[in-house]
């Protein structure tokens, strides 16, 4: 059968992007699938059709978004009149990339849960109308749950595409509060497909590339290193770790964050580094040595890839406020890191349950918390069970097993078509 994702973005790291390449491989290396990709922009190698016009920051659909956002701007009809037309218009490369790498089913990848390319939304579910092409739409994050797109003039249209109920497309979700909130909301059922990871394969660990990554940081093998592998954004809750680590008052402690800052601007990462040296807290802000993939600049500098990070990691900080489900923390579990946790309301309510152990803090920084964390730090041994106990409930609930067992479950057999 051939499989096609179709979204705005199919590149980088962002979360629908490696969630996109972890389907793919679970169809073509478990399930004997051909995978294909139709996006805005695709990552190098990936077979399919490029399509800029798909993009979230195509001008047109950047325009529309304006607009539909905010109740002071054009009149309804108007706009509805204008995202219709450009609709029309992107259904030319959907129907060309369908037609060229003849697509038996479609995965859609977020582009009917979050807002950012309106048209695409009614493009892609008039073909299914039309068509009858079974499909599934995997939703990330939902509309209603962020806040930028509570104020607008569209709600109809919202109500109609994000996302559309049609007999021949099915709907899979990262949580079960967007489960919940989907069926409340909309009256459609879904499927909860988690984030995963392919336990069954170890992770890398220290080589002769990634050996000095400590010492290319300025950190000596004495020094603990706890690492926050997320982006620099509010949500991520940076400053409980800023405050735990003040709290543990150990000059060891080194708070180290991977990822860049400005997608929502640099206030917060300012912010951060302000209240860490008022604390005392050393805070290595490292992004310009980390990237998607290893590499060497052109002026001779070595760049590590995230996956070089966790191996030298005596502690994971995962002090989330919110998140869609927690990437970053089952890539803890898979790199056999301990790890502090913020009881964010995805974690409290499915993959804390499950039995899994971690420092768990809710909301604050308590003396309980503290003692645990410094345990850890200066007993490493005693994690080895723990890191295993955690493994291998990964290995149960979240692996690429898990995965293809869920896949099953939507994908139709060629005869369903006939």
């Amino acid at each position: 059968m051939n499989i096609g994702f179709i979204s705005t973005r199919l590149a980088g790291t962002d979360g629908v992007s490696l969630e996109t390449a972890k389907l793919a491989a679970v169809f073509h290396d478990h399930m004997g699938h051909r995978c294909f990709y139709c996006a805005g922009e695709l990552d190098d190698g990936l077979p399919g059709l490029l399509a800029p016009e798909l993009h979230f920051t195509d001008s047109v659909a950047v325009e529309l978004g304006e607009k539909a956002f905010n109740r002071k701007g054009a009149e309804s009809t108007e706009i509805l009149r204008d995202i219709a037309g450009r609709a029309a218009q992107l259904k030319e490369p959907i129907r060309q990339f369908i037609s060229q790498f003849a697509i038996d089913f479609l995965v859609i990848q977020n582009a009917f849960a979050i807002p950012m390319q309106l048209p695409l939304a009614q493009a892609l579910a008039e073909i299914l109308a039309e068509t009858g092409l079974p499909a599934l739409a995997h939703n990330h994050d939902f509309y209603w749950e962020r806040e930028r797109f509570a104020d607008n003039c569209i709600p109809d249209f919202l109500d109609t595409y994000f996302p559309p109920d049609l007999p021949n497309l099915k709907h899979a979700v990262i949580n079960s509060k967007a489960q919940r909130d989907l069926k409340a909301r909309r009256g459609i059922d879904s499927i909860l497909i988690p984030n995963v990871f392919d336990f069954a394969t170890p992770a890398p660990g220290i080589d002769t590339y990634n050996t000095d990554f400590r010492q290319a940081i300025g950190l000596s093998d004495d020094d603990w290193l706890i690492l926050q592998p997320t982006r620099v954004i509010p949500r991520k809750g940076i400053e409980l770790a800023i405050e735990l680590l003040a709290r543990l008052n150990d000059s060891r402690a080194k708070l180290v964050i991977t990822h860049h800052a400005g997608d929502e601007g640099l206030d917060y990462l300012h912010q951060l580094q302000k209240m860490a040296q008022e604390k005392g807290v050393d805070l290595r802000y490292v992004a310009d040595k980390v990237d998607d993939a290893r590499r060497m600049t052109n002026d001779g500098r070595k760049i590590y890839s995230l996956w070089d990070t966790y191996p030298h990691a005596d502690l994971v900080a995962y002090p989330s406020l919110y998140e869609g489900f927690g990437n970053a923390l089952i890539e803890t579990i898979y790199f056999c890191k301990p790890a502090f946790v913020n009881r964010y309301s995805v974690y409290a309510d499915d993959i804390g349950p499950l039995g899994f152990q971690f420092v768990e803090l809710d909301g604050k920084v308590t003396d309980e918390v503290v003692t645990a964390v410094h345990d850890i730090l200066l007993h490493p041994e005693k994690t080895k069970p723990i890191v295993e106990h955690n493994y291998r409930l990964c290995q149960e609930h979240f692996s690429y097993q898990t995965l293809e067992r869920l896949l099953s479950q939507v994908l139709p057999s060629l005869s369903d078509r006939d």
